[in-house]
């Protein structure tokens, strides 16, 4: 694994706004494996192009992907975009995403807490299972009945925990 996708890119507050929104993030996936033009995006996703391409510029305007090769196609640019980045955290420790806040919370909610005692390979083999559980899900998702479906927000934070005297 690159060591890029080990580190989460830094971001603003802005720009963390625009990760937000479920399909946004499914975008980013899919264009974590290869550059892909919007058209191409929409067709693997199942969503209007239309649709597709807006978020798209939205990223890219955003600096979340960037375009990394045009093409000329009888006459049609064709805009190939590639996500910068696997993994985001907004600068200065605020919220990546503000739906995770408990004054934004609406319907279900739930939060879970446990403690745990890692040594440091430990802890960085734990994130990285949790960062493939949740990849595994938003590569899973099926946006084409989005109608039918409810959004969620899922955020993670692990803090290191000052050693008391008890230890």
């Amino acid at each position: 694994m690159e060591k890029k996708d080990k580190m989460p890119h830094q971001i603003s507050v802005e720009q963390s706004k625009l990760l937000g929104n479920a399909l946004r993030i499914k975008i980013i996936s899919v264009l974590q494996e290869k550059p892909l033009t919007s058209k191409q995006v929409s067709e693997l996703l199942g969503n209007s192009p239309g649709s597709v391409h807006y978020h798209i510029q939205k990223l890219n305007d955003g600096g979340l992907i960037e375009l990394v090769e045009t093409k000329d196609s009888g006459g049609i640019i064709e805009k190939y975009y590639k996500a910068k980045s696997k993994w985001y955290q907004a600068k200065g420790g605020i919220e990546l995403d503000p739906a995770l806040s408990a004054e934004n919370a609406q319907g279900y909610s739930t939060n879970l807490s446990l403690r745990l005692f890692l040594k440091e390979d430990e802890r960085d083999r734990f994130l990285e299972d949790v960062k493939n559980l949740l990849e595994k899900w938003v590569k899973n998702s099926d946006l084409s009945n989005v109608d039918e479906m409810q959004e969620y927000a899922v955020g993670l934070r692990l803090v290191e925990v000052m050693k008391s005297k008890d230890h």
